[in-house]
């Protein structure tokens, strides 16, 4: 039976190439083997299955084998001795010592009493889930006798040959290889499942492969619960309090975590620094120059762990990483404001907005730079190499006109004969994203116009802002107008990821912003993500070279960043809602909201002032439908209950009046003009000669009161109207 057990182990062995290898050399004693081999790495990586391969390998080469294991032998010397002492008197024995991490109580011995009684001709190995102490590096004796190998994920080659030797389906296993990122015990356990032989659920209905060329298997597979509760077991074993496991979670669901982070999302009086530090110290836990993350496997089991077990602690931390990234990104800028935005998109990578349309391919080589003026010639052969002749001329057209709306995707070249590193490399990609102020504003009607016959994707973009919500004086439209990457042009790639992070950003630190449109040429692949993002297609479909391109467009006045951003989370945690519309998490459609010019809003609030007591007119207030009373709305201020005339949105819209006359209270200077708006609209008076002799002021000073105060508390709703609550 022992043999059958070796024969099956050995024969659905894969990988691990190098690491035996390295082993067979010390056998075999070459001039630059070792003593001891340290492996290192997480649970479930490998090692103890690697020991076991070692041992046949040792038998196979006539060594006679000692094994330890150290979760029974750690305890102390002597129980060590027992286990292991006969390793001392037998002439090439090879000491195969697993668990060494619960060795702690032993350690020092071990290494510097134990291991020099070996014979010369002896091979130890070491497995542990920490790395070596640093005492076997600094020892001089031990430095050239001690390799140290920290065991990774098996390789994708490895990874395939496993689940082949494991009969999972191949239309199956690109989704477990995606899920497990090649974890050997993981692999392990969805190959079970995948064949039919434990819990789990798969899906192969084709579809359309983002980011791939046409349709494909869905290859979609998701763990049951006792695959991640096993992992959890094996991986992270038992957490010394529930704040620990707290913290391993946000752990998982941040992109990298750091003591900043941790300080804001857990409880005032928690020691987040000695937290920290615990994280830090724990073997599946890396550091990275953002901060600390786990390995992939057990961030994807943790998660899914917390996600089913408590979905309400699942949306506190999502929601907590999520603001601490919005609050940190309103002052970011350059490089650290990108790192930002890559970490607010990982915290939504479950969606289906990202799946298939962000490649998470970090390249240390590719970053985003500014366009400057040596860069001009490269940028337009870029266009003109990509999109032809006509897109380069308009290129150099908004070049001219706004060289600071351009950024561009450098590559450190490796052969840069001037050693001279990033600074000196040339675009191989770029984008622009125009901001284009109202005509009233800095440009004139001649200057739009000149625009707009110079571009035909920009004279669409206008076309369609002034037929659907014009765009008022202090507003701008932006525009996307370029992605240009002749390596995978509008296709998901690194450098399209860098677009979307810079997109994401001008999203949401736009000063009042209007209408933004993404150019897209391709709006059957991009379409998924465009309806996710809210970004709505344009009818008109310009041209440019005999390229038709797509407009996706979104009214930042009607679905503001915030509620915009706010509307995702119960669908990502939950699932869409049964009746939701295409519009998130059930708000309103911005093609129901008002835009409003300076002068129609002026308007509608006189006639509010005028009908305060006639809850009928305010009822069909065109501000009932502004910008000023859904954000109230959205903000949570939502008076009590009523009918259509008396209900929360006319509650609302009062509140905000109410609000403006109570601000111009405030003002000491203004307080004649406060005293009669509140005597001519709110105190019942039934004329304006009754309400400037209850004043004792002359008629016409009543009514020049009136009139200055009313385009006071105008001017105070219309900076709330553009800007939101709180812009006074």
């Amino acid at each position: 039976m022992g043999r059958r057990l070796r024969d099956a182990r050995a024969r659905g062995f894969v990988g691990r190439g190098p690491e035996r290898d390295l082993f067979r050399s010390a056998l075999a004693g070459t001039p630059d083997a070792f003593a001891v081999l340290y492996l290192h790495g997480p649970g479930g990586i490998g090692k103890s299955t690697l020991l076991r391969r070692f041992a046949d390998d040792a038998e196979a080469a006539r060594r006679p084998v000692v094994r330890v294991d150290g979760r029974t032998a750690g305890r102390s010397a002597r129980q060590f001795w027992a286990a292991a002492g006969r390793s001392v008197d037998t002439p090439g024995a090879v000491l195969l010592v697993d668990g060494f991490e619960r060795c702690d109580a032993v350690a020092e011995w071990f290494r510097q009493d134990f291991l020099p009684r070996l014979p010369s001709d002896g091979v130890v190995v070491v497995a542990s889930r920490r790395a070596p102490e640093p005492g076997w590096r600094t020892d001089l004796g031990w430095g050239k006798e001690v390799r140290t190998v920290g065991l990774r994920n098996l390789s994708p080659e490895d990874a395939v040959a496993l689940l082949d030797g494991r009969g999972v389906p191949t239309g199956m296993r690109r989704a477990l290889l995606a899920f497990t990122g090649g974890h050997p015990l993981a692999l392990s356990l969805a190959a079970e499942v995948a064949a039919g032989s434990g819990s789990g659920t798969a899906d192969d209905a084709p579809r359309a492969e983002p980011g791939g060329a046409g349709p494909g298997p869905a290859e979609r597979w998701s763990p049951g619960q006792d695959v991640i509760e096993h992992l959890l077991a094996q991986l992270v074993g038992t957490l010394p309090s529930g704040l620990h496991r707290r913290v391993l979670e946000v752990c998982a669901h941040a992109h990298n975590t750091t003591e900043e982070l941790l300080r804001a999302v857990l409880p005032s009086d928690t020691d987040a620094g000695g937290l920290f530090g615990w994280l830090r110290s724990l073997p599946y836990v890396e550091t990275g120059p953002e901060g600390l993350y786990p390995h992939d496997i057990v961030r994807a089991a943790l998660d899914a762990d917390l996600r089913w077990r408590d979905p309400e602690g699942y949306e506190a931390v999502h929601l907590a990483v999520r603001d601490h990234l919005l609050d940190r990104a309103r002052t970011a800028e350059g490089t650290a404001l990108l790192h930002l935005m890559e970490a607010l998109i990982f915290v939504h990578r479950h969606t289906e907005g990202m799946t298939g349309f962000f490649t998470w391919r970090t390249e240390p080589d590719l970053w985003e730079d500014a366009c400057h003026t040596e860069d001009r010639a490269a940028v337009v052969a870029l266009a003109a190499e990509t999109e032809g002749a006509e897109s380069a001329r308009i290129v150099e057209f908004w070049l001219d006109r706004q060289p600071e709306a351009f950024h561009v995707y450098r590559r450190t070249r490796p052969d840069d004969p001037t050693g001279q590193g990033p600074g000196v490399a040339e675009p191989v990609a770029f984008m622009a994203w125009l901001r284009l102020p109202a005509v009233t504003d800095a440009v004139t009607e001649a200057e739009r116009r000149e625009e707009t016959a110079a571009d035909p994707v920009v004279a669409a973009a206008w076309a369609h802002a002034r037929s659907a919500a014009p765009v008022r004086a202090g507003e701008h439209v932006a525009l996307a107008r370029f992605l240009v990457d002749p390596a995978a042009y509008q296709r998901p790639s690194p450098v399209t990821d860098l677009v979307q992070m810079r997109v994401l950003s001008e999203w949401l630190r736009a000063v009042r912003p209007a209408w933004s449109y993404l150019v897209v040429a391709d709006p059957e692949f991009w379409g998924p993500q465009m309806a996710y993002l809210e970004q709505r297609r344009v009818p008109a479909d310009p041209s440019v070279g005999g390229r038709t391109y797509a407009l996706f467009g979104h009214d930042w006045r009607a679905a503001p960043a915030g509620p915009w951003f706010d509307g995702y989370v119960a669908r990502e945690l939950y699932g869409p809602r049964s009746g939701d519309g295409p519009t998130a998490g059930g708000e309103e459609d911005p093609s129901d909201l008002a835009v409003l010019s300076r002068e129609e809003f002026g308007d509608a609030v006189r006639a509010v002032l005028r009908a305060w007591r006639r809850p009928d007119v305010i009822a069909a207030s065109p501000l009932l439908r502004s910008r000023l009373v859904t954000d109230r709305m959205r903000g949570g201020e939502r008076p009590g209950p009523g009918g259509p005339a008396d209900g929360p949105l006319a509650g609302a819209l009062r509140e905000a009046v109410v609000d403006a006359v109570d601000a111009l209270g405030r003002d000491p200077r203004a307080e004649p003009l406060h005293r009669a708006v509140t005597t001519a609209y709110f105190r019942g008076v039934p004329t304006r000669e009754a309400a400037a002799e209850r004043l004792g002021v002359p008629l016409s000073t009543f009514r020049r009161h009136v009139a200055r105060a009313v385009d006071r508390v105008i001017g105070y709703l219309w900076q709330q109207e553009l800007s939101g609550p709180g812009s006074q």
